[in-house]
């Protein structure tokens, strides 16, 4: 007995039940279907409502690598033999003599989002241009499952997708200043649409970047070195103290390890929380190439003339903005002073951060859903929403598991060993063995 079809502009249902679905279709999703293809018995589909896979598409700015090394790509952790490593890309695109010579462990950006790119087209379960409406509890032939609803973005048509387990990978959204999100214009817009817009925005006469992350930074040297040619004024605030370089010590990388993740889920809830802004200066810091390469073009610009018509200051948050003949006011605290000042700008960048991006299909389970307080899911060893009915169909979750796991919710590396995780409870047995004692520092008290 297959599942009732509902009378709801429904044009196509998928003739089976599938093992897992994947929603959203970033690198963490991407790496579990790439990592599930080998996999015998396990059927599966990623659906996202894009027409491609796309890696931060506003922010691919020429010059820009990733923060890890090529090792951290969507499977080698769990598997340097498998044909979707980013050694095998560069072999198959004959890259592999030119990423040698350059002498460098991390991948340009542009090249990672190719990647993600030549990964996804040889995966046919990976369907663009389905964006999901609706998931909610179903029956497939007496036994429960999830029902997803989804919308083909080019024709409109509606499916059903029946499943009976979901990996939620809907990632983040642009995160704006309070009271700020009411002004964007083509003047004033989130870092993630930088690159789409970036020509129109060196047409003004004062720019100001706002934020204190490595995006910032990235768009601040950017438009610094064009600064020569369209004499703007580049100003650059930053709620942050300093302008903070990540933590790049290697033993301080060892938070970025299974074996501290384990030791974060033994923590409790209240403490895991007062642990998190302490990891932001390994997770969130600016990378020191960034900073120097700032700073060289300063002190070489300051050669030629007194004053590089640029404003750099920390300790100091963005409250409004205001329209003005011209342009923009922006109001400013510098708040180690509890000073207000404003300053005057004609485009405004804010490189403000992302949140979450939490579906709201998530809110319906509503009070089905174990907290561990009044804020935050309860998720367990295996990325599993946790549900008070104890049910066996899972919902495996990739997206605002901060709280939960610390440095493994946003690390490329770490994604991999979640994946390897889920994958290995959804087979039953380890297909992916989890490698463990894998650092050298201690990160619990001995036991006596």
């Amino acid at each position: 007995m297959k599942p009732e079809v509902l009378n709801f502009e429904v044009i196509r249902v998928e003739n089976k039940l599938y093992d897992i679905a994947g929603i959203g279709l970033g690198p963490f999703n991407l790496g579990m279907a790439a990592l599930l293809e080998p996999v015998d018995g396990i059927e599966a589909v990623f659906l996202d409502e894009k027409d491609e896979f796309a890696w931060h598409p506003g922010m691919l700015l020429e010059g820009t690598v990733l923060n890890s090394s090529f090792l951290a790509d969507l499977v080698t952790f769990a598997d340097p033999t498998s044909r979707f490593t980013m050694l095998n890309y560069l072999h198959k695109h004959n890259r592999m003599f030119q990423f040698f010579f350059n002498k460098q462990l991390k991948v340009p950006r542009r090249e990672y989002d190719s990647y993600g790119k030549w990964v996804a087209a040889q995966l046919p379960y990976c369907l663009f241009g389905q964006r999901v409406l609706e998931v909610a509890d179903s029956s497939w032939d007496g036994a429960s499952c999830y029902r997803i609803m989804t919308e083909n973005t080019n024709s409109g048509e509606k499916e059903y997708f029946y499943t009976k387990n979901v990996a939620v990978g809907t990632g983040a959204a642009p995160m704006l200043p309070p009271n700020i999100e009411r002004q964007q214009s083509d003047d004033i817009y989130h870092a993630a649409e930088y690159s789409f817009r970036k020509e129109e925005l060196k047409s003004g006469d004062e720019v100001t970047v706002v934020g204190s992350g490595q995006s910032a930074a990235e768009i601040f040297h950017d438009l610094l070195q064009d600064q020569k040619h369209f004499h703007y004024k580049l100003n650059w605030f930053t709620r942050s103290p300093q302008f903070f370089q990540a933590e790049d010590a290697k033993v301080a990388r060892e938070i970025f390890s299974t074996d501290f993740v384990e030791y974060f889920r033994s923590l409790d809830i209240k403490t895991r929380l007062e642990t998190l802004p302490e990891l932001d200066h390994a997770r969130k810091g600016i990378e020191q190439p960034t900073l120097e390469k700032i700073y060289d073009l300063l002190y070489h610009r300051s050669i030629e003339r007194e004053d590089p018509n640029v404003v750099l200051q920390a300790a100091t948050e963005l409250s409004d903005i205001q329209s003005v003949e011209g342009g923009y006011q922006l109001k400013l605290r510098q708040w180690q002073q509890d000073k207000t000042f404003r300053c005057f700008s004609d485009k405004v960048v804010l490189a403000t951060g992302f949140q979450p991006s939490v579906p709201e299909w998530i809110q319906e389970y509503g009070e089905l859903v174990e907290k561990e307080d009044e804020d935050h899911y309860m998720i367990d060893d295996y990325y599993r929403l946790q549900f008070k009915d104890g049910r066996d169909n899972h919902i495996y979750m990739l997206t605002n598991i901060d709280h939960s796991h610390g440095t493994a919710a946003t690390n490329l590396s770490l994604s991999v060993v979640r994946n390897q995780t889920i994958i290995n409870n959804l087979c039953g047995f380890e297909r992916y063995p989890v490698q463990k004692d894998t650092v050298f520092q201690r990160f619990s008290a001995k036991e006596e």
